[in-house]
């Protein structure tokens, strides 16, 4: 009797695991269907001109996030925008969908800003890398080494973000694709202006020969006193960019705080009509000229080198 109930409790519990290991399974295949779809949805999104462009835009700034992804975290940010909007604009509905409206555009920008700020980053800083890297070319090129051997050193013992781009083009090129290619896609993916001087010089050399190590000492030379020149000119303008950003932050920011203390106070600037009841044309007229006060600032302190 003891025997029956063990080989029953035994096969209950084999069928109980059985089923767990079907429910699972089914489990781990509805998730794996759940990833394709968004893997095809993301892959529409991508062929599209903006979805491209959003991909290209990610991959500056290394960011692990497909398109989809980035327009999930933009339309959240703009949800979160509309409700802060709504919060400070409490003293009136006007106030509040007018304020709910401009949160919501503004807050929807803020994941393209972080992009753009993450990707301007990145390439400055692998500018600022450039004129070691081109030392490395060079003096590697002098030891017996072929472009790509040259560049897989780079890749490894060069610091990121250089290493991690140096060791993609390697990858391409072992892949099959040409070394120009895989250099042009290298300047797609980090838009800089010496990097270009640089992928240009070895496609000519490419092309009609010459002792590339010494190219590369004289862009080397070049693109080193352009950095220097550049940091000059930043230390000399930093004065006005930090002007440009106060002026254009103080009065808004004044402005957000006294609406959040006190609503009524600033509800007339947000209520349609004429003065002296209703002041409308007051934070409008001042938008404007803070705007152009603060791309007036931004065009004098930018000296092109």
């Amino acid at each position: 009797m003891f025997a029956f109930l063990a080989s029953r409790s035994a096969s209950n519990a084999s069928y109980e695991e059985r089923l767990t290991q079907f429910a699972g399974r089914r489990a781990n295949q509805q998730q794996r269907t759940a990833k394709e779809q968004l893997r095809e949805i993301d892959k529409v999104v991508v062929r599209s001109k903006r979805g491209s462009e959003t991909a290209r835009n990610l991959a500056r700034a290394d960011l692990k996030l497909t398109v989809t992804e980035f327009y999930l975290i933009k339309l959240l940010a703009a949800g979160v925008g509309a409700a802060v909007g709504a919060f400070i604009g409490r003293a009136s509905w006007e106030a509040q969908l007018l304020s709910g409206i401009v949160g919501f555009a503004l807050f929807s920008f803020l994941p393209d800003l972080y992009v753009g700020y993450a990707a301007k980053q990145r390439v400055t800083k692998f500018n600022a890398q450039l004129g070691d890297t081109i030392n490395m070319l060079a003096n590697s090129l002098r030891s017996g080494y072929s472009l790509l051997q040259s560049m897989e050193l780079v890749s490894r013992e060069a610091p990121e973000p250089t290493a991690s781009e140096y060791r993609r083009v390697v990858q391409e090129v072992g892949l099959g694709l040409r070394t120009e290619d895989a250099l042009d896609n290298l300047l797609k993916r980090v838009p800089s202006e010496d990097l270009d001087l640089l992928v240009t010089a070895v496609k000519i050399q490419m092309e009609s020969g010459g002792n590339l190590a010494q190219i590369l000492d004289t862009i080397g030379h070049t693109i080193r006193e352009r950095i220097r020149i550049k940091g000059e000119i930043a230390v000399l303008t930093a004065q006005g960019r930090i002007s440009a950003y106060v002026i254009t932050g103080l009065p808004i920011g004044l402005a957000i705080f006294i609406t959040m203390i006190n609503p009524n106070y600033m509800a007339p600037m947000f209520s349609l009509g004429m003065p002296p009841e209703h002041w409308c044309c007051l934070p409008v007229a001042g938008v404007v000229m803070i705007v152009i006060g603060f791309f007036a600032i931004m065009k004098i302190v930018d000296i092109e080198v």
